[in-house]
């Protein structure tokens, strides 16, 4: 959805619109939930939503120029190799089965990057610039759970909301800078405020995951989210994908549920 919205006007006319409507509604929410106000939700929900706003320009702006089925799997392979890095840093150590999850992750990033011919395909290209944009949306999503990881849970929603907020500003600075400063307009902000729907969804079957389980199984579980993205982006925008890309998007899938098994 957001994907549709970025390819209509740029991606950070898309939060313009969907990150204030976000802090609105999970103010509401964060009160009525409950749980005390702690420098632990300030400082963690901050570093989250900036890392998550940064995520998500880069990735809308990757999926508003690039194939959405290449773009989507490649970012999650990213999204969750940076958790299982994060983890080993601290003292954890995968199994097996996980490593041998990230060296086909390793192998998924190459064949889905692989670019097919333009016969009669979609004119979204996976340049080295979507390429890129894919990379730090990926890395940063990564980072985005580790932060939310690390927020205190009887601080209950408060850090999703100065997350939010924190978010907010940040993409209210990249759209003034970069003279994007204008709401979208018509189907467009309809599409944006289904987004802001559904992204505060996520957001909290998210933090409900990641305080019940553990960081690196958690978030492996959280990076599955292509399937259906591929699966809409193929069948709703008439999508192609050549024969590496479709393996290479199988074994990103594939390899996301090894790490999160072993």
């Amino acid at each position: 959805m957001g994907g549709v919205a970025a390819r209509r006007v740029a991606a950070l006319r898309v939060l313009l619109v969907a990150y204030p409507v976000e802090v609105v509604l999970l103010a509401v929410l964060a009160v009525g939930a409950g749980g005390p106000i702690r420098l632990g939700a300030i400082v963690w929900g901050a570093l989250y939503g900036i890392s998550q706003a940064l995520g998500m320009w880069a990735f809308f702006a990757a999926v508003g120029s690039g194939p959405i089925s290449v773009v989507s799997p490649l970012a999650a392979v990213l999204n969750a190799a940076v958790p299982v890095a994060v983890g080993v840093v601290l003292g954890e150590r995968p199994g097996q089965l996980a490593s041998v999850g990230v060296v086909l992750a390793m192998l998924a990033v190459l064949l889905v990057s692989r670019e097919g011919t333009a016969e009669g395909g979609s004119p979204y290209r996976f340049t080295p610039k979507v390429a890129w944009l894919t990379v730090a949306a990926g890395v940063a999503f990564g980072l985005d759970l580790v932060f939310l990881h690390q927020a205190p849970h009887e601080c209950r929603l408060w850090p999703l909301f100065f997350a939010r907020l924190l978010a907010t500003v940040v993409v209210l600075a990249l759209a003034a800078t970069s003279k994007n400063l204008r709401l979208p307009r018509g189907k467009t902000l309809m599409l944006t405020g289904v987004v802001a729907l559904l992204d505060i969804v996520a957001n909290l079957t998210m933090l409900a995951a990641l305080r019940s389980w553990l960081l690196s199984l958690a978030s492996m579980l959280i990076s599955l989210y292509p399937a259906a993205t591929v699966v809409l982006a193929m069948v709703v925008l008439r999508e192609r994908v050549t024969r590496w890309q479709g393996i290479g998007m199988l074994l990103a899938m594939g390899s996301v549920a090894m790490i999160a098994s072993g």
